[in-house]
């Protein structure tokens, strides 16, 4: 999405939002620390807007937080907010409402509905360079040995048909390290793979001469 956004000129990225787990200090579901969040948007060149979410987090306590996150937007002078959305039109809907008399305007550079869509932006994504892991599998759909996996043309291959090939159900969760997106790629390891609250999940850390050496969308 950063990179789509980027080429199209069309606004000024101002920043990048996440939530983030606050007691295990990781990505809400996609459970990436939140170092190498950081340096994501780091190589990025963004600023991180980092949303801190109680686990478990009720609806309502998701929403309290992202209502206040847009109010200090609106107050430092943000006009929109854009999200990677695929097709869910549930989940599109959903946003639009939220946003309605905000004062930000809802953008989604990379939804399409057409069938065959994602399968499409898959493999562009690759060939054009991006490198991503999965970090997160629901068991109940997709097989835990896929937790770890490089994001790549054998894992579209290897995916069952009842899978969307960017994950948009939930199905998968990524950790993207580089492409043509980032100023440099997020040097990372693949750690231990645990299955907890329902979920597999493979760590990913910085590696550790970066960890040593240094001691985680809106736009305007």
């Amino acid at each position: 999405m950063v990179h789509v956004l980027r080429q199209r000129g069309e606004v000024e990225l101002g920043g990048l939002l996440t939530t983030v787990n606050e007691v295990a200090q990781r990505v809400a579901m996609h459970a990436v620390r939140v170092d190498v969040l950081q340096a994501q948007a780091d190589a990025l060149g963004l600023p991180l807007w980092p949303i801190p979410i109680p686990s478990p987090c009720s609806n309502d306590a998701y929403e309290s937080a992202m209502t206040a996150v847009v109010r200090r937007a609106c107050a430092e002078g943000f006009t929109h907010m854009a999200f990677g959305d695929l097709f869910l039109d549930d989940i599109r809907r959903y946003r639009e409402g939220k946003l309605a008399g905000t004062g930000l305007t809802p953008i989604f550079p990379l939804f399409d509905a057409a069938p065959g869509a994602t399968m499409a932006l898959a493999r562009q994504m690759i060939a054009n360079g991006l490198r991503a892991r999965i970090t997160c599998v629901n068991p109940k759909v997709l097989d835990r040995r896929f937790a770890g996996r490089e994001f790549d043309t054998a894992l579209l291959e290897d995916l069952p048909p009842s899978i969307d090939p960017c994950g948009e159900r939930g199905e998968f969760h990524t950790c993207s390290y580089g492409g043509p997106m980032f100023q440099r790629a997020v040097p990372i390891e693949t750690g231990v793979t645990v299955e907890r609250d329902g979920f597999v999940f493979t760590d990913l850390t910085l590696c550790a001469s970066i960890t040593k050496k240094t001691d985680n969308q809106m736009t305007r």
